[in-house]
C-alpha cells in the first residue's frame, strides 16, 4: 500500500471534560459515559480492547465485549483454554480500552483480573443466546482448525447431542473481573487539545489528576 494517510484526519469536538465535571468517583463517571455511549453509538457500545501480555513480554489486543460493571469491577467472559487465558493466567495484569468515535470519547482502565465465580459465569452462560450456547461448547478457541467445515461440523454435533435439551456451561468457559487500579477519561477536543482526566487507586481512595494530551 503506497498512500498518503497524511491527509486522513478530523477535529475531534463533542464536549469538554473539566475537573468540576468529572466528579471524585471514576466508576460513577464510567457508568454515565457508558448509558451515553449506548444511547449514541448503536454498534457495539460496550466493545472494548483487551491487552494482555505472554510469558515473552509480547503484548497482545484484541476486542471483547463487556459484559458486567459492578462493585467487583469489569468483566468479559471466554474460553479459559483460549491464548488470552494463557496469558491472563501468566500475567494478571491487563487493560481494557473503550473507544467511540461519535462522542470523541476513550476510557482506558488498568488493573488486575481474575476468574468470577463459577457461579457467575453460569449463570451469565445461561442467559447467552442458543446459538452462543453452542458455540462456546464446539470452539476449541485458539487452536489451529483445517477449515471452516471442521467446526460446522463439530457445532452440528453439539446441535444434535443438546436437542431441545438445556445446554449445559462448558467447564472450561467462565469470566473474568478487572479491578481497576487506573482509569483515563479521554475527551477529544479541537486541535488536538485533548482532555485526560486520570483516576489512580491509593490506599483505597481515588486520586484524580489531569494529563497534558
Amino acid at each position: 500500500m503506497n498512500r498518503d494517510l497524511h491527509s486522513i484526519r478530523r477535529d475531534y469536538q463533542f464536549d469538554d471534560l473539566l475537573e468540576e465535571q468529572s466528579g471524585n468517583d471514576p466508576l460513577a463517571l464510567f457508568d454515565t459515559w457508558l448509558e451515553k455511549a449506548i444511547e449514541v453509538c448503536p454498534d457495539d457500545p460496550t466493545s472494548m480492547v483487551l491487552s494482555s501480555v505472554d510469558a515473552d513480554d509480547w503484548p497482545h489486543s484484541r476486542v471483547v465485549l463487556l459484559k458486567q460493571r459492578n462493585e467487583f469491577g469489569f468483566s468479559f467472559f471466554t474460553n479459559y483454554d483460549s491464548e488470552k487465558a494463557q496469558q491472563l493466567a501468566h500475567n494478571n495484569k491487563a487493560c481494557m480500552t473503550f473507544f467511540w468515535p461519535a462522542l470523541s470519547r476513550q476510557i482506558r482502565v488498568e488493573g488486575t483480573i481474575e476468574k468470577v465465580s463459577r457461579e457467575i459465569s453460569e449463570t451469565y452462560f445461561a442467559s447467552r443466546p442458543r446459538g452462543s450456547q453452542l458455540a462456546a461448547r464446539t470452539s476449541k478457541q485458539s487452536t489451529i482448525i483445517e477449515n471452516r467445515d471442521v467446526l460446522q461440523k463439530a457445532f452440528n454435533a453439539e446441535e444434535q447431542a443438546f436437542n431441545e435439551q438445556d445446554v449445559p456451561c462448558p467447564e472450561n468457559w467462565g469470566g473474568y473481573v478487572l479491578k481497576p487500579k487506573f482509569i483515563e477519561f479521554w475527551q477529544g477536543r479541537p486541535s488536538r487539545l485533548h482532555d485526560r482526566i486520570c483516576f489512580i487507586l491509593e490506599s483505597d481512595q481515588w486520586i484524580k489528576v489531569r494529563k497534558a494530551p
